[in-house]
């Protein structure tokens, strides 16, 4: 399954990488990435894939987002599908 997955947090080095080895340790696939900051806010948007993974999306969404707040960064993951229905006009 696809998901999107965002990350907000106060700009400093590492958090791709952070965010990316939680995920390879739940066998979750990056298939794409975008990444900015504004005004020394890190903001980034993945779409990934879950199917790998031996974890189900609820597993993995609490693991991101504990994770995220040991790491200070706000984590959250949507299933793609949701977030399509909710972005089509």
């Amino acid at each position: 399954m696809k998901a999107i997955v965002s990350v907000f947090s106060k700009d400093r080095i590492g958090i791709i990488a952070d965010v990316c080895t939680v995920l390879a340790r739940m066998k979750v696939n990056v298939l794409d990435l975008s990444q900015t900051i504004m005004d020394g806010v890190f903001t980034m948007v993945m779409l990934v894939d879950t199917a790998t993974s031996a974890l189900t999306f609820d597993q993995i969404q609490t693991t991101l987002t504990e994770q995220g707040r040991a790491m200070d960064l706000n984590i959250r993951i949507q299933r793609k599908d949701i977030f399509d229905a909710m972005h089509q006009i």
